[in-house]
């Protein structure tokens, strides 16, 4: 639950994904006027199309995009050109709070593109003179399926031991609603679940409750996204903010609603 404060006009980049369309409820439950930025809404960040519109009279933005393709010169290209084009339409309208949501170990895995990705476009938020909140969260639990499919050689899925402590992507919304209507940090947030697990763990438990036949083989040599995860490249520091809702009940939660 998002608490109400004054009304704010909030900008929501990538409004039709999994968190954002959580986010815009929550939001707007709150009584908040938001603007969904999509391009099926007529708005590209990447293009800058619809931009100047979407942004007129908007004090907040919250970016939860994410590329088109996830080719190593797309994804770069795509944070690049997306958050260049939202924070420079943002001092034009006099934004007051800018808010990207990234992941845990954004950086700290510079052998995975996506990740190098993620750390250049945090690193222009923090270069714009906004005012701004950096999120990084752990993987969410509906995102196991597609680590699998990402992590598949040979019918079999490969991933190395790294420690995670996955969460609901309903509890990052929460959270990431309460960063943007809280004062701009100027620095990072961190988001984690409640249990730690390690990858190859968390990805064979979410396969297993789906009936996937596929085995999930602990290797230590797998990448991750490209990159290659240490100890504790993918866990939250002592300040993160853990959620409450952990993976067994997240998935008996989703078969009784499935």
């Amino acid at each position: 639950m998002v608490e109400r404060t004054a009304a704010e006009k909030i900008l929501v980049v990538g409004a039709t994904g999994l968190v954002g369309r959580q986010l815009v409820t929550r939001l707007e439950s709150a009584g908040h006027e938001v603007v969904p930025a999509s391009p099926s809404a007529g708005v590209d960040a990447e293009t800058g199309a619809g931009l100047a519109e979407a942004f007129v009279g908007v004090k907040v933005v919250v970016d939860v995009s994410k590329p088109h393709g996830y080719g190593d010169e797309a994804v770069l290209r795509y944070f690049s050109q997306s958050t260049s084009q939202l924070l420079r339409a943002g001092a034009d309208a006099g934004v007051r709070h800018h808010v990207t949501l990234a992941a845990i170990g954004t950086d700290r895995l510079p052998d995975s593109a996506f990740y190098r990705a993620k750390r250049v476009q945090e690193q222009y938020v923090e270069a714009s003179g906004i005012p701004f909140t950096l999120v990084r969260s752990s993987q969410f639990f509906e995102f196991a399926l597609g680590i699998a499919d990402a992590s598949t050689v040979e019918g079999a899925v490969r991933l190395p031991p790294a420690p995670v402590q996955p969460m609901a992507s309903s509890e990052v919304a929460d959270a990431v609603a309460g960063v943007a209507l809280a004062a701009p940090r100027g620095g990072v947030i961190e988001l984690a679940g409640p249990q730690r697990l390690t990858l190859d763990t968390f990805v064979r438990t979410v396969l297993e409750a789906h009936h996937d036949p596929r085995p999930v083989v602990t290797d230590a040599a797998a990448p991750y996204f490209g990159g290659h995860p240490g100890a504790d490249t993918l866990i939250p520091g002592a300040d993160a903010r853990l959620g409450t809702v952990r993976l067994t009940d997240w998935l008996a939660h989703t078969s009784a609603a499935g």
